[in-house]
């Protein structure tokens, strides 16, 4: 009877229990995972603060003297050439002082040529004199009064020869009060910004200080990133280095750049945050010029790059140099060794192999090492 109890009772406590850690057991931990790949992994730095793109190239034009607008050439957006003209000022009583140098000039001319013209003749009469002298014909008294005569012509030829290059001088100051009465292109660019209309008053900048500009002009063919570095990484970084360029305005999308300068000191401004400014330009010029000088932009400095290295993602480490590894139905904590890194992936230099799975989903406190897991399904299939 005992043993037919038994018999009876251990096959329904087995069943029992089989049932009992079927149903009480924990479900498995939903987990994204990536296979540990071959590929590169490149060290890098990201600027410690926003970068912003800016044009070497860039002038905020103002006027030289005060006048009133009654020209404007181009407006906003309009493409212009160097030396192109953009804004006259009312400059009639400069055109009015040029035309009178000018006038001035061709009278210097007029007199220069009547004085050389009376000197030498001055000078043949003394000559003719002095032959008549020699013979004792004309008087000393008569020959020293055409040779005074002569040196008088001679010297007001040379006045009025020194009259002409003062009319010239005059010419050319008249120029340059003209040119005050014009702001002209410094540079081929775009026009940024144009603050002014016609008949509208402007003024020059007095000293010491800095009027509005009248026009804002922009190269984009200068345009390059400013990015601040911290200062702990300004030994890393050298002019050349490859650069990786996210901007603002551009979502999900890079560019490849060069370092093409590094400030040689460190901005102090912030006590608590100081940072080496890096230039970066484009490699893809024609892109370049279509930025706008003021956007947000950031810098990822390539320093060492490694070819054909073991890598994870760099979400997949955790503390202490360790992943979780998937096996397909459990999760394994291995230590790894890692060399370089980015905030994209890690080399992994020894813990695991090629084609093994790690979690990159450690966000969640179920997510540790001996659980049961399972593949989180796509939600976007």
């Amino acid at each position: 009877m005992r043993k037919w109890i038994l018999r009876a009772v251990i096959p329904a406590v087995v069943i029992l229990s089989v049932l009992w850690w079927t149903c009480a057991r924990p479900d498995p931990v939903p987990v994204r995972v990536e296979a540990v790949s071959r590929a590169n992994v490149e060290a890098t730095v990201t600027n410690s603060k926003a970068g912003t793109i800016r044009a070497r190239r860039r002038a905020r034009l103002t006027a030289e003297v005060g006048g009133r607008v009654i020209e404007i050439t181009h407006r906003e957006g309009d493409h212009v050439e160097k030396g192109e003209l953009l804004v006259r000022l009312n400059d009639e009583s400069a055109r009015a002082q040029h035309e009178l140098a000018i006038q001035s000039l061709a009278v210097a001319k007029a007199n220069k040529s009547q004085a050389c013209i009376s000197k030498d003749r001055a000078y043949r009469d003394w000559q003719r004199k002095q032959k008549l002298a020699d013979k004792n014909i004309v008087s000393e008294d008569v020959l020293d009064q055409l040779r005074s005569t002569y040196r008088a012509a001679d010297s007001t030829c040379n006045a009025a020869a020194a009259e002409i290059e003062k009319a010239a001088a005059s010419i050319t100051a008249a120029e340059a009060d003209l040119s005050k009465h014009r702001i002209l292109a410094p540079f081929a660019g775009i026009i940024a910004e144009q603050d002014v209309e016609l008949g509208e008053w402007v003024t020059p900048s007095p000293p010491l200080l800095t009027s509005p500009a009248v026009v804002d002009i922009i190269d984009p063919s200068s345009v390059y990133l400013s990015a601040p570095m911290d200062e702990v990484d300004s030994t890393k970084i050298v002019k050349g280095q490859e650069a990786k360029v996210t901007i603002d305005s551009y979502p999900s999308k890079e560019f490849q750049g060069n370092v093409v300068r590094v400030a040689p000191y460190v901005v102090d401004v912030e006590a608590q945050n100081r940072t080496v400014e890096v230039e970066v330009e484009l490699v893809d010029k024609a892109f370049a010029a279509k930025l706008l000088p003021g956007t947000s932009a950031d810098a990822e400095i390539v320093l060492e790059t490694r070819n054909s290295v073991l890598r994870v993602p760099t979400t997949a480490l955790l503390e202490n140099r360790k992943v979780l590894v998937f096996d397909g139905s459990e999760l394994e904590e291995r230590t790894v060794e890692v060399g370089l890194r980015n905030w994209d992936y890690v080399e992994i230099l020894s813990g695991v192999e090629e084609g093994e799975e790690v979690v990159v989903t450690l966000d969640r406190v179920e997510v540790k090492t001996g659980v049961r897991a399972e593949l989180e399904e796509d939600e976007t299939e």
